[in-house]
């Protein structure tokens, strides 16, 4: 079929949905949300067959749904209606949860029942569901519909139907009266709830010592204690704060828009407090290596089971920061010095990376200093990952990772994702070419003809296509919560096969090799000329696109590369 995708913005689960829907033989192309009259234009210039909408925050116009068939998709179970659906389920502490496939009518959330499918809640951030257990549901759900819509014979369910009248919810929109924390009285549980409802977006308005900002993420914290509403601490970025009965981590904060001002975004918390001038509390450094089983928040975690090295990471929305980079690095090389066959990078679920961190280089001085900066440090561990000659490094893609985060993958010796991963290989969107060595990763895994298309191409590939193409080694089949489970017991038949020694000699010799060939240095040297060309430039688009990717600044218009039919992949496998 022909199927266009209505989005409020080309988000992770709309992502996702493109690359199912094309490996499955339909022809997708995407309109963002920006108006009734961009839609109706849309609609007429592509004639779609179904108007599919997994992420929209606007009613679809009469006029188009009385005449093409439109479906959307709505994070809640059957009868749940409401644009806080998702938010108003994790800040009351729901377990069970599910997602429906609605037919659009007059009323949101209210028309005939395509699809419906179940998912557990385990007591994560909202964002971090949503790209796991509530989007694996959502794409269930999503192809169980279209299938019946292209079938022509289904009937869908009413809602005014006795099966669903009495199910029937409408929960308003969760504003920020709501979501109020009360340092002086509320649980840390509770307060934990709060803030995962709205990890992401909006955040939870809050001051601290007297100044508006709104909280990012809370993770537990189990030994420091302090005055109810105290910053005790900072870790990486985050600042610990304390509760009526414990504390939590909080590793992000916004400032409030002031009047006529530009908009604002999130950074560690501990770099935004000092930009603002406020005092920050000590630090309480805490070693990878000693995390152990603590419930307390660290963004590196190392852990050894037998022949196996685990350097787990877990950064805020995929972005890795210069400091990120460099605490890596040194996570890493200390975790090359342990007495492993095999050492495992990555997160146990959610992003793995998505390359450089463009909020934090906006909030810089010097945005072209930071810049080079960073990407020199996200090299240096490429570089690092790629020079391991002494066992063998596999990146667990736990969730999804785009440009940069992809690069560092490829410097791996085996890739493994989780089969509801997408993978976005490029960098001209944000008017970059690129480093982290990918002339030399890219290339050596796909095919020059193939790194060249993915690169121009510019669209998301889901996992079973990266698979066939080079990209990743191995899929993981499961549930986000049973990633890091299977990786775990692959990495120990790994470093158990009898042919590891081998091939890990085998990895040393065709390093050298290589290097006689083309050294590493002469690849990093080319793309860092471009790069560094294109940071300095004040007038190159990329520090537009920057801002407005930081910004949240509204689009004029659906990219071009989006809003047209994309066939099923046609690249070539390796």
């Amino acid at each position: 079929m022909r199927i266009l995708l209505l989005a409020s913005g080309f988000n992770s689960l709309t992502q996702r949905v493109f690359t199912a829907l094309r490996e499955r033989g339909h022809a997708v192309a995407v309109e963002l949300a920006l108006g009734d009259e961009s839609l109706r234009a849309a609609v007429d210039r592509l004639r779609p067959e179904l108007v599919l909408a997994p992420m929209l925050k606007s009613a679809i116009p009469e006029d188009v749904w009385s005449t093409v068939g439109c479906l959307v998709v709505h994070p809640g179970p059957l009868g749940d209606r409401g644009p806080s659906s998702l938010d108003r389920a994790v800040q009351r502490g729901c377990t069970d949860w599910g997602v429906t496939v609605l037919q659009a009518e007059a009323e949101m959330d209210a028309g005939p029942v395509w699809a419906t499918e179940p998912c557990a809640l385990p007591p994560l951030a909202k964002s971090d569901l949503y790209r796991g257990e509530v989007a694996d549901a959502a794409l269930a759900a999503v192809l169980a519909a279209v299938d019946r819509f292209a079938g022509g014979t289904h009937t869908p369910l009413r809602q005014d139907a006795p099966p669903v009248r009495d199910r029937v919810r409408v929960r308003p929109p969760l504003r920020q009266p709501e979501r109020r924390i009360d340092w002086q009285r509320d649980s840390t549980e509770a307060v934990l709830r709060t803030l995962r409802a709205a990890d992401s977006q909006p955040g939870v308005l809050d001051e601290i010592d007297g100044t508006a900002w709104f909280l990012h993420g809370g993770h537990r914290e189990d030994r420091l204690r302090g005055r109810p509403g105290e910053l005790l601490a900072t870790r990486a970025g985050a600042v610990c704060r304390a509760t009526a009965d414990g504390a939590v981590w909080i590793p992000q904060l916004r400032p409030r828009r002031r009047p006529g001002g530009p908009a604002t975004f999130t950074l560690p918390a501990a770099t935004a407090l000092a930009l603002a001038g406020q005092p920050l509390p000590a630090p309480a450094p805490l070693d990878p290596a000693a995390v152990g089983d603590r419930r307390t928040w660290s963004d590196i975690r190392y852990r050894e089971h037998g022949e196996v090295g685990l350097l787990r990471f877990a950064f805020p929305g995929g972005a890795m920061s210069t400091d990120h980079c460099r605490r890596l690095l040194a996570a890493y090389r200390e975790a090359c010095r342990r007495p492993t066959s095999v050492l495992v990078l990555g997160g146990a679920r959610d992003f793995f990376s998505n390359g450089i961190h463009l909020n934090v280089i906006e909030a810089a001085a010097d945005p072209a200093a930071e810049s080079w900066a960073n990407i020199n440090a996200i090299d240096d561990l490429v570089e690092a990952v790629l020079t391991t000659t002494d066992r063998l490094v596999v990146a667990a893609l736990g969730g999804n990772a785009a440009a940069g985060g992809v690069m560092l993958a490829q410097a791996a010796d085996e890739v493994w994702c989780r089969d509801g991963a997408v993978l976005n290989p490029h960098y001209r969107l944000m008017g970059l070419t690129g480093s982290e060595y990918w002339t030399y990763s890219l290339p050596r895994r796909v095919g020059t003809a193939a790194a060249e298309q993915l690169l121009e191409a510019a669209l998301p590939v889901g996992a079973g296509r990266a698979a066939e193409l080079g990209l990743v080694d191995r899929v993981l089949p499961g549930g986000p919560q049973d990633f890091a489970g299977q990786v775990r017991a692959l990495a120990g038949r790994l470093a158990a096969g009898a042919g590891t020694a081998a091939r890990t000699a085998r990895k040393k010799a065709e390093r050298e090799r290589a290097e006689g060939e083309r050294p590493l240095a002469d690849h990093r040297q080319q793309e860092l000329d471009r790069m560094h060309a294109i940071f300095f430039d004040p007038e190159h688009p990329y520090h537009a696109l920057r801002r407005a990717f930081v910004r949240k600044e509204r689009p004029t218009a659906t990219p071009a590369h989006l809003a047209r039919y994309h066939r099923p992949p046609h690249l070539a496998p390796r």
